[in-house]
């Protein structure tokens, strides 16, 4: 199977991971998905938790969960305000509840504990937010990548590569 075409929205916010932005990014693209930055206002630029700039090609409130097969929400500190934005958390509310593929690393899960997506799901993340996770009804575990159904979740930085598979195949295994 092929992920040609696939369009899978990225979520951006100031002080983003920088890895965990471009090497998804980069990974979908080459693999042949649309890939489509969305942020809380499009042709926004936001900076990086080093300043690396990225500018959102879409605002989460111009879109809709029909619009995309999948989901990346990144970590740094851009989920804290990620979650602060009605239009982002409405994004992501309608994609998990539709049972698309919605992958989080790191701090990303934070923006999952203001939805309903984690309860009784088995799900890893950043081990400062574990506590956020298991009070949203997440059930933690301490591994590089974890899929439950359609949600993906990762630690940090270096487990990028597992997570990237994880979501690949996914989108692989979309009907």
């Amino acid at each position: 199977m092929s992920v040609t075409g696939k369009r899978v929205a990225v979520l951006v916010e100031q002080q983003y991971q920088e890895m965990e932005v471009w090497y998804p990014v980069y990974r979908l693209r080459e693999a042949g998905c649309v890939v489509r930055l969305v942020g809380p206002a499009a042709g926004k630029t936001y900076a990086s938790k080093l300043g690396y700039p990225v500018t959102s090609d879409t605002a989460a409130g111009d879109v809709t969960a029909a619009d995309f097969d999948a989901l990346v929400i990144p970590g740094g500190f851009a989920p804290d305000y990620i979650r602060r934005s009605g239009a982002m958390l409405k994004l992501v509310r309608d994609i998990t509840a539709a049972g698309k593929p919605t992958a989080a690393i790191c701090h990303g899960p934070w923006v999952l504990c203001s939805t309903p997506a984690l309860k009784g799901r088995k799900v890893t993340c950043y081990h400062s937010i574990k506590d956020d996770v298991t009070n949203a009804g997440g059930e933690y575990v301490d591994a590089e990548v974890v899929a439950d159904g359609h949600l993906i979740t990762s630690r940090t930085p270096e487990d990028l590569p597992a997570f990237m598979k994880a979501i690949l195949a996914a989108l692989e295994a979309q009907k």
